[in-house]
Parts: structure tokens; sequence; C-alpha cells
């Protein structure tokens, strides 16, 4: 049973009875896969033949497709979920050998175009909606009707040059050399990405079973988002895709073995510290060649969040995108039972905020608590996150420096660079509340709670009624309707308990 209280299993929901009806999934399954099958058939053999006269000339005496035609996206990557009938094709083609050939493929889908027009015989299926579809890479978008699916599938086509040559979605010996190709041909960022696509897939492909199905959880819940905010334009899937990989790898050293919900509620903590993402691989392009590293350091550079494409550094596939209301979303989703164990919060993994090369100066007195200066950074940052700050002398180890010392006691007065590491906090912090007696009791709760949920935990704890509760922070009076964060109440602060005189009716 999954969080989200429907039956999950392999990523698709299929009821009958009460019971998962694994007839409808097959027959659904067959009836996608015959409808993938016929497109990539149409593509491979049919698409160009006998138009080359009204192609480019670049492509006039080639025949266009025959290299591939591969299924990525969700279907390619073996996390499709039931409520997904959108499918992914890459088509490559022989006729561009180097990204400075493929200036545009404005001639070929224009090609593609008329011919899914003409050729609906073909497909023997209900043809409709077809478009081109502009963005970081054109496209076409067609859907087609089948017997079984209660909804159109929606085929994408995504011309491409092959890069990576006739191999089997890894990269040849040269492959650095493809990159620095890629990186000097200086077109828009991610504009040659579907030509790394079996690299994108295989990325995801080859993960352990349990983390695919971290990866459905994700999805599931994010279709949801996506129908609260139609006209949006949110981050892509695949975005969301890497971003719970990277969760997974991090907080849990790749291990095969893990607790889906604690997964589930790491992502929905990345997801509310979007502001400060700085994802990147080196699985396939490394820091070895020159002109590559110059290029990624000045990528990650650039405004957050940043999740660079572990196949094309030039794509910052968080680039652009409504994060925002996806991250309203997360807060929901930490507050509801699918992110709770027997009423407690279920703990988020440990994770490092990756922040780059972000730099920037603070000036502050070296005689100054190391605690106060890291309010200040809090501060200068917009960040609730928990910092680690580090120093090293010339020819030294690096030391962690102490909130309880002052920069002094380390020999620190001016002009000196100091290294910051952020983890992201648990979805809770402790605050410490001292009571009438003197004494004082510690609590855990969401600093987005309102302060009538601190109230009723106090209740439960000193048999302190709610109307009697009288609470102030710093010499402020706390308000029941008004947020724990609204009152900048942060972990580890105390807040001051003391007993209100309720008034008697009088008759």
């Amino acid at each position: 049973l999954d969080p989200f209280g429907e039956l999950f299993m392999g990523g698709s929901l299929f009821m009958a009875e009460g019971r998962l009806d694994f007839q409808s999934l097959r027959d659904w399954k067959e009836e996608v896969l015959e409808a993938v099958k016929t497109v990539k058939k149409f593509l491979r053999q049919q698409c160009f033949q006998g138009d080359h006269e009204q192609l480019s000339d670049t492509c006039s005496s080639l025949r266009v497709i025959g290299l591939c035609v591969l299924q990525v996206g969700s279907f390619g990557n073996g996390t499709v979920l039931h409520d997904t009938t959108e499918v992914e094709l890459v088509v490559f083609l022989s006729c561009i050998c180097s990204f400075q050939e493929a200036k545009n493929f404005d001639d070929i889908l224009d090609q593609l175009y008329k011919n899914l027009w003409n050729c609906q015989d073909l497909l023997a299926f209900h043809l409709e909606d077809v478009r081109l579809v502009q963005g970081v890479f054109c496209a076409i978008t067609f859907t087609i009707q089948t017997r079984m699916t209660a909804k159109p599938i929606t085929f994408t086509i995504v011309p491409a040059y092959r890069s990576l040559g006739k191999g089997r979605g890894s990269p040849p010996p040269t492959h650095m050399a493809i990159y620095v190709d890629l990186i000097e041909a200086k077109k828009l960022p991610g504009n040659f990405s579907p030509s790394f696509s079996e690299l994108q897939r295989n990325f995801v492909k080859h993960r352990p079973a349990k983390l695919k199905s971290l990866l459905r959880l994700v999805k599931h819940w994010y279709l949801k988002v996506r129908r609260l905010y139609p006209r949006a334009k949110l981050p892509p899937f695949y975005a969301l895709e890497l971003l719970t990989v990277y969760a997974w790898e991090i907080g849990t050293g790749a291990q095969e073995r893990f607790r889906l919900d604690r997964g589930l509620v790491t992502v929905m903590c990345l997801l509310q510290e979007y502001k400060f993402l700085c994802i990147y691989w080196t699985k396939y392009y490394t820091f070895q060649n020159p002109i590559i590293e110059d290029f990624v350091r000045k990528q990650l550079k650039k405004e957050r969040p940043i999740i660079l494409d572990p196949a094309d550094p030039t794509y910052n596939v968080a680039y652009g995108y409504r994060w925002d209301r996806v991250a309203q979303r997360a807060r929901q989703c930490l507050k509801q039972d699918c992110c709770h164990h027997n009423e407690n919060p279920v703990p988020a993994w440990y994770m490092k905020v990756m922040r780059g090369y972000l730099d920037f100066t603070i000036y502050v007195d070296p005689y100054e608590s190391i605690k106060k200066v890291k309010e200040k950074i809090q501060i200068k940052l917009g960040s609730l996150a928990l910092q680690r700050l580090s120093f090293q002398e010339p020819g030294g180890e690096r030391k962690l420096l102490s909130s309880r010392h002052s920069f002094s006691h380390y020999g620190i007065f001016s002009n000196t660079q100091i290294c910051l590491l952020e983890t992201i906090p648990p979805p809770e912090i402790q605050v410490f509340v001292k009571n009438p007696s003197g004494g004082s009791c510690a609590y855990a709760i969401d600093p987005s709670s309102s302060i009538l949920d601190l109230k009723q935990q106090i209740e439960d704890q000193e048999r302190l009624l709610r109307k009697e509760q009288h609470l102030e922070f710093q010499g402020q009076v706390l308000h029941d309707e008004c947020y724990l964060r609204s009152y900048g109440i942060r972990d580890s602060d105390t807040l001051i308990l003391s007993k209100r005189k309720v008034e008697r009716p009088h008759f």
C-alpha cells in the first residue's frame, strides 16, 4: 500500500474488486507497445522515402532515418506509471555528421509533419493533434487512440545527431572529444541534449529496482502537482528523476535497501531548498579536460537551482521553471500521513546541499562568537539549513570551526577564505519551552506549524490548557494563528511559558 492510499505495484494502478487486475495490466502494456512498434516502423522505413528533394542540401542524397529509433523517457528507463500515456522517441539522423552540421532540424520536422498526415493508414490508428513543439529542442507531437487505453497515447518525436556512434549506450573511447565539440558548437544550452539520450536513459535504467520504485512514487506525486497547475511552466519529469537519484546516492550511499518513505521525505525537503540546489555528476564527462572543466565550473556559478544533465554539461534541466509551485506542494506533502509513521514525522536522510562555487563577502567582528556569525550568514542567504564552517591554513590541515569559539581563537582576523557547508535540516526543529516553575521541556515541531499546534503539544505534556498558556519569544507575545517561522523561531530556540489567568463567568 503506497503512502497515497492507492494500491501500488510496479508503478501501475489497476483495481478490480479490490485486487490488482493483472490481465488489464498486460492488455494495456501490450496495446501501448504495439502502438510504439508501429510508430517506430513508420519512422524507420517509410518516413522520408521518395521525398529527399524536399529536404535541405545536407540531407538531399542520404536517407534521413535508419540508424536508430530510441525509446526514452519513462517507458525507456523502466519507471513508467499507468497514469502516464506519454511516449518519447528519439530518431537519429544519418545525414548529420557533427554538431556544427546540425544547425537546425526545421526541414526534417516539416517533412515529418507532412508524412504523418499522409500516412495515417500505415499507422493503423486514429491520428490527431499533430503539432510542432518549440522548446529547449524542437519536436513533433501527436496523439493516437487505441482500443484499450482510456485516453490517447501522446507521442513526442525528437530528431537528433547520433554523437555516440553505433555503440549500445556507452561513450566511445574518444567521448571527451565529443563533449569538447559540443561545447565549442556554442549552441543554446541543451540544444543537442537528445543526441545523448542513450546515456540519459541508461543513467536511470540500470539502477536498482528499489530506486525505480522510489522514482515511480515521486512521479505519482508529481502527476498530481501538474494537474493542479496545468498552465504553469513546471519542471520536466527528468529534473525530478535526477533530483531523486541524487537524494538516493547521497542519502543512502547508493544502497539497494532503504525505506521508501524516507526517500520521499528527503526529496520533498530538497524541493523546498530548490534555491540552493547545485547538482552535477562526472559519470560521462570529467574535469580531466581543461575545456570541459572550465565550462562546467562556469555553469556551476550560475543562478540556482542547478541540476546539470549527467549526459550533457550544457543543459541545466532545472532552469526557467516554477519551482516555487512545486516547493509549495512539497511542504503540504510533508504534513500528510504518507510522511508520518505512528504519528511521528518520518526522518529525512542526511543530505548535503551543494552550493557549488557561490562566493560572497561578509564583515564580522573577529572576537564575535562563530554562532552569531552563522546567524548572519543564514540571514544573508535566506536559508535555515544547518551550517558547518571550516578553515585551512596554507600547507596545513582543514579545521572545523566550533560555534562556541570566535575567529580570533583560530588566529583568523582579516581577508580570510572560509568554507561553508550547509546541510538540509529535517522537517522539524527542536524548541525549548521554559515553564513557570523554571524547568524546560523540548518539543519537536515543523517551523511552518502554528503557535496553536505547539500549545497543543504543551497541553499534552504539561497538562496546561491551551487557553491558559501565554507564550513569549524574545519579549514578543506569540499569537495562536501565526506560524513559528513568522516569528523567526529556529532550531534550539527557547520560548517562555507563563500561565494566563482565565476570567470565569459571573452569575
